[in-house]
């Protein structure tokens, strides 16, 4: 079941955002030292709190008997688009599509508030996330390196109009 987050599952999303991220974390090499930018590493509870108290970003959660599994949000720009943030599912709730409810929610929520194009930032180098992302719709539009981290980052969108 999808529902939006509130601010008492602040701390239960940190703990999914981290815990889904650090599985490609260790898949590819990254550590707190090589990338404490990292969403596995850099998510807290302030962040989380300021994104929707501060940015009020649509923010949901996947719930399982009550229990947080999978996680995404949204921030919402001026120019009618809107990229698309830490969309996870915990490992062990992985291949239920999950994942694909919350993009699907994403869309549909992108959609309603006036989105024509939903963007993602996602690790280059993860060829299967990539490929599944394009199994929506999301086209690959670039790439970015950046020195604080050991990875390239991926762009992609996707057209809602």
């Amino acid at each position: 079941m999808i529902r939006k987050a509130v601010e008492s599952d602040l701390s239960e999303c940190v703990k999914v955002i981290r815990e889904s991220f650090l599985t490609v974390a260790d898949e590819f090499g990254f550590t707190e030292a090589n990338a404490p930018r990292f969403t596995a590493f850099a998510t807290t509870e302030e962040r989380l709190s300021w994104h929707l108290n501060g940015e009020h970003r649509p923010m949901y959660v996947f719930c399982d008997n009550g229990k947080i599994v999978g996680y995404a949000s949204l921030l919402i720009q001026e120019n009618q688009e809107c990229e698309l943030n830490n969309l996870c599912v915990l490992s062990s709730y992985r291949h239920r599509g999950i994942g694909e409810e919350l993009l699907n929610n994403a869309v549909q929520v992108a959609q309603e508030l006036g989105c024509n194009k939903m963007k993602i930032g996602i690790v280059e180098e993860n060829k299967v996330l990539r490929k599944w992302y394009e199994s929506f719709g999301f086209l690959h539009i670039g790439t970015q390196k950046f020195d604080f981290f050991p990875f390239t980052c991926g762009y992609m969108e996707k057209d809602l109009g």
